[in-house]
């Protein structure tokens, strides 16, 4: 990761491509097959209420990325070694828990995939999930990896937004109750608020689009306009993709179709898209959850691998070597536990929802305090503000929801 200033201009195209890459890595890894399952398991139990849950989820992911995006570009260094500089030793409690949490995740993400496979084509899940990790390993063999991450995660998050549009249209959800409820719900559930901020903005998927702008040298007060409408749009993305996602599930759950949330196999977002459309749903539900799964797989393992830079520095040979490892391993213990699939996708998501308010909380601090780290930039109050009531909110959700996050697994 570059810590130094940008000596050359960057080409036009170069830019463009970088920004896009950003967008579409943090967009797929926060609509990846954990939001999808909780968006089934959630819509399931709350039916229109979940939509305030959504909402709540766009507009913290609003604070956090626009303030983690700038930040991260003004200071010039990946977010583990922003926070060491800030806090001594803060840089390595947060690698160590994103790193963590980046792997819990990347098992989900793994079993994401086998149900894709599963529901596209009958595969076993367990066979599924490898052949899905092993095609994200091949793309960080590849000597033109760079290339291969930013055209496979673009390519693959079109595709997954389109083929969920046309189940939306097809499900005809109750829009208007579910716009009412996105402000006044009926239920309002904190612990899954915060399980579904973790699967949409916490752990590493916070941090993916900022390193990977700071990857490309997009970083200094000259690109800062272009960083702030990258997150914006990136936003955009993820916030029409999620209640496109929810609205297609509450199609299904209001026309008096029952979810199976009992089984310890059951796959609630797949009985979604097959009560939809039949055996067609079920296929498109597969590429779906596979597209979102392996483009998850690839960004939590790049993002997480991304902090290892703060105990040792790396090249990029070697970082995709670890990547390599990162995704072997994360494989092996998915195909040596025994717990449902869906299970861990909603777990992990409450977990990395935990981790969240530990780094905003840093980044807060640097944007008050520590303009000498952003080479004297006075950073935007306003956006100070929004992130320090945003950091009490989260640390507060956290709180009230560890006992149900975890007691999940039980259930």
């Amino acid at each position: 990761m570059s810590q130094t200033p940008q000596t050359s201009p960057i080409p036009t195209e170069v830019m463009r491509g970088g920004f896009l890459a950003a967008i579409f890595l943090m967009a797929t890894s926060a609509v990846g097959p954990g939001f999808i399952t909780q968006t089934a398991t959630f819509t399931a139990k709350l039916g229109s209420a979940f939509a305030f849950a959504i909402m709540a989820s766009i507009v913290i992911d609003f604070v956090v990325q626009l303030n983690i995006w700038r930040i991260t570009a003004l200071t010039r260094r990946n977010a583990s070694e922003t926070a060491n500089a800030a806090i001594p030793g803060s840089g390595y409690l947060l690698a160590i828990l994103v790193m963590i949490g980046g792997l819990a995740f990347n098992v989900g993400n793994i079993a994401g995939g086998g149900l894709g496979l599963n529901a596209m084509i009958g595969l076993d899940p367990k066979i599924g999930g490898a052949i899905s990790a092993l095609l994200a390993i091949g793309v960080f063999l590849s000597q033109r990896a760079g290339f291969l991450l930013d055209r496979a995660i673009i390519g693959l998050g079109i595709l997954m937004m389109i083929m969920t549009v046309f189940v939306a249209l097809s499900s005809n959800p109750p829009v208007g109750d579910a716009l009412r409820q996105t402000i006044f719900p009926e239920v309002i559930d904190f612990a899954t608020i915060t399980t579904i901020v973790g699967g949409t903005v916490g752990g590493y998927i916070t941090y993916s689009g900022a390193h990977r702008l700071l990857d490309k040298g997009l970083v200094g007060p000259q690109n800062l306009r272009a960083v702030t409408n990258a997150a914006l749009s990136g936003i955009a993305m993820t916030g029409v993709m999620r209640f496109v996602l929810f609205l297609a599930i509450l199609g299904v759950v209001a026309s008096g179709v029952t979810l199976d949330l009992s089984s310890q196999a059951a796959n609630p977002a797949a009985q979604a898209f097959a009560a939809a459309l039949g055996e067609w749903g079920m296929r498109i539900f597969g590429v779906v959850l596979w597209a979102a799964a392996i483009t998850s797989v690839i960004g939590a393992a790049y993002t997480s691998v991304s902090f290892i830079n703060v105990f040792q520095r790396l090249n990029e040979r070697s970082r995709n070597i670890a990547t390599v490892i990162f995704i072997g391993f994360s494989l092996l213990v998915y195909l040596m536990m025994g717990t449902a699939p869906a299970a861990i996708l909603v777990f992990v998501g409450g977990f990395n929802g935990l981790i969240l308010p530990i780094g905003l909380s840093i980044f807060t601090y640097v944007g008050f305090a520590r303009s000498d780290l952003m080479g004297g930039h006075r950073y935007n109050r306003p956006l100070l503000i929004a992130s320090a009531i945003v950091c009490v909110l989260t640390w507060y959700m956290g709180f009230k929801s560890i006992g149900p996050i975890f007691a999940f697994l039980s259930v």
